[in-house]
C-alpha cells in the first residue's frame, strides 16, 4: 500500500510515466490533478505529503490547505507560481531544479537571434507561400560585429553570452551581482545596456522588482533600430509599450517564447506585427532536459518524504 499521497498540479508532456515510476519506488501515491483551478489544487491538496508543479500557480490558499505537505517541487527553475512567503509559514521545503534546461534556452535565444537578424522564419514562410521574393519586413543584419546585452548572467545569461562571442559579437552584461563575471563579458548598468545594445536578451526571474522590467521608458531608451528577445518570463515586458515601439519603429523587431498570458490572443500586437517571432514557450524542451526534469524533481519529494535532506532547496 502507498504510504503516502504526491500532487502533481500540472505537466507540459504527454504523459506521467517518469514520475508514476519514481514516486511509486517509493510506494507514494501519484495525484494528477484533472484541472488547475484554485478550488480543485486546494481540494486535492487536503491530505498530500507533496506536491509537484510545473506552471499552474500554488496559492496561498494551497498551501494553506495541504496540512500535511511537506514539500513542493518546481518542475523548473523559476518560483514565480508558488507562494514562497505563504509556504515560508507552514515551514515546507521548497525545490527547483536549478541547472536544467540550461543549454536549450540558451539554444532557443540564439536561434532566435539568428532567426531576427537573418529573416529565417519570414523568408520560410514566405517560400511555403509560393513567393519566392528576398524583401524582408525588418532590416537584415550582419552577425558579426553587432553587440549583444545580455540581462541577468545566470547560469543560462553566461551560456548565451559565450555562444554569442563565438559568432564574432561583442557582448554587454548587467546582473545584481558582479562576481564570476564571464571574460566575453563587459560589465554594465541597465540603462547603458539598453542604449548601446544592438539586441538585448532578457535571462533574469519573474519578482516584484523585475516585473516589467522592460517598462515603456526602457523599451524606448533601447537604441533605436535595435532587438529584443525574451526566453525568461513575459511579465517581465511591458508588451502594449513593446507593441508601440514596433509598431513606431523605433525597435527593429523581437522574439518571444513566453508571454504575459499564455496562449496570448495571436492575433494582437505585439504577436501579429511581421516583425516579431513567436514560439509557444518552447526554449526549454529537448527530449534529454525534460525527462532530467521529471526525474529529478520526484527524486527531490522522495528525498524529503524519505527524511533526507534536498539537494536544491529553495525554502527553507
Amino acid at each position: 500500500m502507498p504510504q503516502a499521497k504526491v500532487l502533481l498540479t500540472d505537466y507540459a508532456w504527454p504523459d506521467v510515466q517518469i514520475e508514476r515510476q519514481v514516486l511509486e519506488q517509493a510506494r507514494l501515491e501519484l495525484v494528477v490533478a484533472p484541472a488547475q483551478d484554485e478550488d480543485t489544487l486546494a481540494r486535492l491538496a487536503e491530505d498530500v505529503a507533496g506536491i509537484l508543479t510545473c506552471w499552474a500557480p500554488v496559492t496561498a490558499r494551497v498551501i494553506e490547505a495541504a496540512r500535511a505537505c511537506r514539500i513542493i517541487a518546481r518542475l523548473g527553475i523559476g518560483l514565480d507560481n508558488i507562494d514562497l512567503e505563504a509556504a515560508a509559514r507552514r515551514g515546507m521545503v521548497v525545490t527547483n531544479v536549478p541547472d536544467y534546461c540550461v543549454d536549450e534556452v540558451a539554444e532557443h535565444t540564439l536561434a532566435l537571434l539568428l532567426g531576427l537578424l537573418r529573416g529565417v522564419p519570414h523568408f520560410h514562410a514566405a517560400a511555403k507561400a509560393g513567393s519566392y521574393e528576398r524583401e524582408c519586413p525588418w532590416p537584415l543584419r550582419r552577425v558579426r560585429g553587432l553587440s549583444l546585452g545580455v540581462v541577468g548572467l545566470g547560469q543560462i545569461g553566461t551560456r548565451v553570452a559565450q555562444l554569442a562571442a563565438g559568432l564574432g559579437m561583442t557582448v554587454l552584461g548587467t546582473s545584481r551581482s558582479r562576481k564570476s563575471l564571464p571574460e566575453v563579458v563587459t560589465w554594465c548598468p541597465l540603462d547603458e545596456l539598453l542604449a548601446r545594445a544592438d539586441v538585448v536578451s532578457l535571462h533574469v526571474p519573474l519578482t516584484d522588482q523585475t516585473r516589467e522590467l522592460l517598462d515603456r521608458r526602457r523599451l524606448f531608451s533601447m537604441k533605436r533600430g535595435s532587438y529584443l528577445i525574451n526566453t525568461a518570463r513575459g511579465q517581465l515586458v511591458d508588451h502594449q509599450a513593446l507593441s508601440d515601439a514596433l509598431r513606431q519603429g523605433h525597435l527593429a523587431g523581437a522574439a518571444l517564447d513566453v508571454q504575459e498570458v499564455e496562449p496570448p490572443r495571436l492575433e494582437e500586437p505585439p504577436y501579429c506585427l511581421p516583425q516579431v517571432i513567436v514560439t509557444p514557450h518552447v526554449a526549454f524542451a529537448s527530449d534529454q532536459s525534460v525527462s532530467q526534469l521529471r526525474r529529478r524533481a520526484c527524486e527531490e519529494v522522495v528525498r524529503v518524504l524519505s527524511g533526507q535532506a534536498p539537494r536544491h532547496p529553495v525554502l527553507p
